[in-house]
C-alpha cells in the first residue's frame, strides 16, 4: 500500500518528550475550523495520539493544496529535531 501520511511524533531524536505539551493542537490549529464554539481539525492536518505520544498527521493531499504550510510543517519538525515517519491510510 502507498504511504499517504506524514507522522510528526511528539518525541526529539533524542528521545525527549517535546514541550509544551498542547504543540500538536497548535500546530494542527493553523488549518482548523471553528463551529459550535469547538475546534473542527482538518483531516490533511490532525492533532492525534499514537503509541501514548502526541503526534501531528499529515495528509500528503496538504503538499498540493497548501504547499508552502506543509512546507513551513515539515520544517518546524525538522528544527525541533522531531521524529518524522511515513504512514498509511
Amino acid at each position: 500500500m502507498k504511504s499517504t501520511k506524514i507522522i510528526i511524533e511528539g518525541i526529539t531524536e533524542e528521545g525527549r518528550v517535546f514541550r509544551p505539551s498542547d504543540w500538536a493542537e497548535r500546530l494542527s490549529g493553523r488549518m482548523a475550523t471553528f463551529r459550535k464554539q469547538r475546534v473542527i481539525y482538518s483531516p490533511l492536518m490532525r492533532p492525534e495520539m499514537r503509541d501514548g505520544l502526541k503526534c501531528v498527521v499529515i495528509d500528503k493531499d496538504m503538499k498540493l493544496s497548501h504547499p508552502e504550510l506543509f512546507e513551513h510543517t515539515l520544517e518546524f519538525a525538522r528544527l525541533n529535531h522531531l521524529r518524522i515517519k511515513m504512514g498509511c491510510g
